[in-house]
């Protein structure tokens, strides 16, 4: 064969290509950039209704009350009379004279002990009803009989016991909150998905690894729910016990404010409550989606 011969056999075998390949660039990936106009945009979407009817309301009652046989104050009046109490929620004049956030924070620390023990016990008991049969037999009946009790009807039972209007109202607010706090946790491990189980089985977890690595992980979204509705009714037993018990919680400044005829100032009090339980019950939901969306990336 031929040298030329063999220079067509290679040209034939590998034909030179008829365009130069070309690179594909892609796109750099779009960076976020700060919007102001659609952060402004969504504020206004979130905060426009609720200020809408607010002010509706605001309305509205003072029509209803501006006449002089109405019962209770408009919110004019209101606002002249209450003026120091809305103004400076943190003057302090003495044991008995202080401004309602610091008596907010009173009746915060109160709810917080009393809230932070029913939850570590709840969420034990409710796992404990939730995982054994014989244990759910035995304590749930006694559990839907005690949570139907009114949260005052344990409180002359706890100065009985405590001799102190302080850990009175923390009884209080335990026994008062503590059952949906059982009662959901008990749900959520009753729920847990057997597979889970068999898993805690094949790595021979022991209780308290099956406690912490899968039972309070799966049940987190029930056991957060529970502590939800606790927190709520926490912050209402702690404001109806304080009425009766005394002392500088902002429950008793209402009591004493209705015994003196000031209405302005159970308005403003009211006011410092709604919005205070509104903040706890989004506080313990805020770390329910967090904690929950960090067990699902798991």
């Amino acid at each position: 064969m031929s040298i030329q011969a063999i220079e067509d056999t290679k040209v034939k075998a590998f034909p030179a290509p008829s365009e130069p390949s070309k690179v594909i660039a892609f796109a750099p990936k779009a960076r976020r950039r700060f919007d102001p106009l659609a952060i402004v945009s969504k504020l206004a979407s979130t905060l426009l209704p609720p200020a809408v009817v607010i002010v509706l309301l605001l309305v509205v009652w003072q029509v209803a009350c501006s006449s002089p046989t109405a019962s209770l104050p408009p919110p004019s009046q209101v606002w002249n009379e209450a003026y120091d109490l809305i103004a400076h929620p943190f003057f302090d004049n003495g044991p008995q004279d202080i401004g309602l956030a610091w008596r907010v924070l009173i009746s915060l620390q109160r709810v917080a002990i009393g809230f932070g023990l029913a939850a570590i016990v709840g969420v034990a008991l409710g796992a404990l009803v939730g995982q054994s049969v014989w244990a759910m037999r035995g304590l749930d009946p006694v559990f839907q009989i005690l949570r139907t009790v009114p949260p005052l009807a344990w409180l002359p039972l706890s100065l009985a016991a405590f001799r102190d209007s302080s850990p009175s109202a923390i009884f209080v607010i335990f026994i008062t909150s503590i059952w949906p706090v059982i009662i959901n946790t008990a749900v959520g491990v009753r729920n847990i998905p057997e597979d889970y189980r068999n898993v805690a089985r094949i790595l021979r977890l022991n209780q308290i690894e099956f406690f912490i690595k899968i039972m309070v992980p799966a049940a987190a979204p029930y056991i957060f729910t529970g502590l939800r509705i606790g927190i709520g009714l926490s912050w209402l037993a702690i404001v109806a016990a304080e009425m009766l018990t005394g002392g500088v919680g902002i429950g008793f400044f209402i009591w004493d404010a209705w015994n003196s005829s000031r209405l302005p100032d159970i308005i403003v009090a009211l006011a410092y409550i709604g919005v205070t339980g509104f903040c706890l019950d989004r506080l313990v939901a805020a770390v329910g989606a967090f904690v929950t969306r960090g067990t699902t990336a798991k």
